[in-house]
């Protein structure tokens, strides 16, 4: 769908913040706006919005192509189509299309971001050939630094013939010119992003799980490191750090360190680099205020080839896992863990979701290699980690399932003190029905489970885990404790 008159009212509105004296000129702009008009229409009159791209290589030099329909050297760009969701959108699509620049050799400036550099209001004349009167192009023109590694140029020879790479002081438009000028652009791409690879010393990395039903954002339901975009108030990427990490969990890390710069794809397709720090901590995600995402949760190296997240990411923290070793860490650093009392004995907590649809219990069949109740039905589970019991089923739900529960709609139902054989750690088995959850069933670790399936609590599939099927038949009966495997 074409950009909404909110998008672009935001976008001129944020351009006139910067360049009040120009409000004169789009004036028949914002009344289109105001009016309900869609002026991103070529057949909306007195004018419409056309888009471009201002593409700057290293050598501040600007890229020209030469249209064939004007015989001038002008920036890549064009009308908007019906299938831009957004003028930024719009003006990629038109270097792609006339330069074959893919969003991905193009970085986002950090002085303008996605805010255009210019809006330039000219005059189009008429054509009689394609029945077009005389009108006026509003022309929202942003800025792209040529990432490293960029592609050569493959033009459009429809549309146009030639290009060339041009000095600031000889870009064709007057405004743009004159806007690029004053600009402070160096050329140099800069991250304008900040995350946070957090630790706690002893082999664990804290990491947030983003919401899978929110396809506008940034990596929807992948596990990813804290962080977020500079803002205008911020002085320093450090600064930004420190404000995502209070914003999004209300965390205070005294000590963040630049660790190195990671590169991505945004959600508009170019190319972002991220400035990432590396801070310790120690504390429990569970208790954190968080306001975006999912959750937060402690996390293992070992986990990392089974969840879903950038492959950039997993190798950036595997290869600081293998550097930082568990247990090298300064002791000063790492909080002292207290012996278990003389005579006590560990015992192993476990997770388990006990989802009911229409009568029916969720089972998985476990693979027939699993270390543990092989080829056997059993409800989604897992140990718990250092997190509470809450935060491990919501962890586990979604590593398993790519079921997405909230921790406020989990509630005891449940619970099972076991031993296997005499001899075994004892074990206690925490059963959580989940009152709503999002999402559909899916083997996301194939390794460990090779079927879900619903089933009738009257009826459970043969062989079932005995603790399983035990713990089943005493939340039917409304029973919240169960005992297995102890000698009387």
């Amino acid at each position: 769908m074409s950009p909404s008159a909110s998008h672009i009212r935001a976008v001129v509105d944020a351009y006139l913040g910067r360049h009040p004296g120009e409000r004169h000129g789009l004036t028949d702009l914002l009344t289109a706006l105001e009016t309900g008009g869609d002026p991103t229409s070529r057949s909306y009159l007195p004018g419409h919005i056309t888009c471009s791209a201002v593409v700057i290589d290293s050598n501040l030099h600007v890229l020209h192509v030469l249209h064939r329909g004007t015989g001038l050297h002008l920036a890549p760009g064009g009308h908007v189509e019906a299938d831009d969701e957004t003028l930024l959108a719009a003006a990629l699509r038109e270097v792609r299309e006339e330069a074959g620049i893919p969003p991905g050799a193009l970085s986002l400036t950090h002085v303008f971001r996605d805010g255009p550099i210019d809006i330039d209001v000219h005059d189009i004349d008429a054509d009689p050939a394609k029945g077009e009167p005389a009108h006026q192009h509003y022309d929202v023109r942003f800025v792209f630094h040529l990432a490293d590694g960029a592609p050569e140029i493959e033009l459009r020879a429809e549309e146009v013939s030639g290009a060339a790479w041009l000095p600031f002081g000889e870009v064709s438009s007057p405004t743009l010119r004159a806007k690029l000028a004053g600009s402070g652009l160096d050329g140099v791409v800069e991250p304008v992003n900040a995350s946070a690879v957090i630790h706690d010393g002893d082999g664990r990395y804290l990491l947030h799980l983003r919401d899978a039903n929110k396809p506008w954002i940034w990596q929807p339901g992948s596990w990813s490191l804290l962080g977020g975009g500079r803002e205008p108030q911020d002085a320093s990427l450090l600064d930004t750090m420190r404000r995502e990490l209070g914003e999004e969990a209300g965390l205070v890390i005294p000590d963040l360190d630049p660790l190195a710069v990671e590169n991505v794809i945004g959600t508009d397709g170019t190319a972002v680099p991220i400035q990432l720090f590396v801070g310790r901590w120690n504390g429990d995600p569970g208790a954190l205020p968080l306001t975006e995402g999912v959750m937060l949760a402690w996390v293992h190296p070992e986990k990392f080839p089974h969840m879903t997240m950038l492959p950039s990411t997993r190798e950036l923290l595997r290869k600081h896992a293998a550097d930082h070793p568990a247990g090298a860490a300064d002791p000063a650093t790492v909080p002292t863990r207290s012996a278990a009392p003389p005579g006590s004995v560990p015992h192993i907590v476990g997770v388990h979701l006990y989802l009911e649809r229409d009568g029916h219990v969720l089972l998985g069949r476990r693979h027939p290699d699993s270390a543990y109740a092989g080829n056997t039905w059993h409800v989604l589970a897992g140990h718990c980690e250092a997190e509470s019991a809450t935060a491990c089923l919501v962890r586990e739900a979604y590593e398993e399932a790519g079921l997405v529960i909230d921790p406020a709609d989990l509630e005891l139902v449940h619970t099972v003190h076991l031993v296997d054989r005499p001899g075994d750690q004892p074990r206690i088995g925490l059963f959580f029905r989940a009152r709503h959850w999002e999402g559909t069933p899916e083997l996301r670790e194939p390794d460990k489970c090779v079927g879900w399936q619903w089933w009738s609590p009257k009826d459970l599939p043969e062989p079932t885990v005995p603790y399983t099927r035990a713990a089943i038949e005493g939340i039917q009966a409304g029973r919240p404790y169960t005992e297995m495997g102890w000698s009387r």
